[in-house]
């Protein structure tokens, strides 16, 4: 026999240890249930990114198949209006997104440093260590979604880092990534536009030496910021195949 606590103050009763194991499991079962009822509601939060506290706008959608993690480009933010587009085609599609700042304000007032690829990558990969330290987030695979300078650093974190499961690029500048490039394992989209003749040279040379899964997109009509009716559509459309195809799967398996 077993003593468990009763409802008066000091006072015991006896309890099977049959039925102790029952009360253990129902037990366990209401904490289950508890945490898959988080789970099931979609949740936004407005975050600080350690170790600078660079904010951010975290959506985690119901039962979530992985995270990905926007950067940005040089001169834009977290409050990009194509990138929010994007990820809310990703939340339907159950996959959470984190958009955030990659400088602090001061930093950001210095040029240089919103071409400083390396620490652009750094923020990413400190953001990619926050989320794996959340609970209900630490399982689930992440992807890293850039635009110009930001493509850069995403294919840079994903030269170091092997928990980045899927990389798409939307007008990016991967050139700017140099020898990273090799070491690339994880699958990468290059998206660009047509009528971005420049960018669309760099990026052709960049997929020639990227050696991971790969793809080169090339969406008619787009200019570099895919203002150009229903060609961000088709990047949404591109982007959301792809981060599915990666993580989507990674996560039913």
């Amino acid at each position: 026999m077993l003593l468990w606590p009763a409802a008066g103050r000091g006072s015991r009763v006896q309890v099977s240890p049959a039925a102790a194991r029952c009360r253990a499991r129902r037990d366990r079962s209401w904490r289950s249930g508890m945490a898959e009822d988080r789970e099931a509601v979609d949740t936004v939060e407005t975050v600080r990114i350690p170790p600078v506290g660079l904010e951010g706008t975290l959506n985690r959608p119901a039962h979530a198949l992985g995270m990905v993690v926007f950067a940005h480009g040089s001169g834009s933010s977290r409050l990009s209006p194509r990138n929010r587009h994007v990820a809310a085609a990703l939340n339907e599609s159950r996959l959470g997104t984190l958009l955030f700042d990659l400088l602090t304000e001061e930093e950001s007032s210095d040029r240089a440093n919103v071409f400083d690829i390396p620490l652009l990558a750094e923020r990413l990969l400190a953001a990619m260590a926050w989320l794996k330290a959340r609970p209900a987030l630490g399982g689930l695979p992440v992807g890293l979604f850039g635009a110009s300078t930001g493509a850069a650093a995403a294919l840079v974190a994903a030269a170091r880092s092997r928990e980045v499961g899927a990389v798409v690029s939307r007008g990016g500048r991967p050139d700017l990534a140099g020898p990273a490039l090799e070491a690339v394992r994880a699958p990468t989209l290059l998206i660009v536009g047509s009528l971005d003749g420049r960018v669309l040279e760099l990026n052709r040379a960049a997929f020639a030496r990227l050696g991971c899964e790969k793809a080169l997109e090339i969406v008619p009509g787009a200019g570099h910021l895919f203002e150009e009716p229903g060609t961000l559509d088709a990047v949404v459309a591109l982007t959301r195949r792809w981060f599915m195809s990666h993580l989507g799967e990674r996560q039913v398996q």
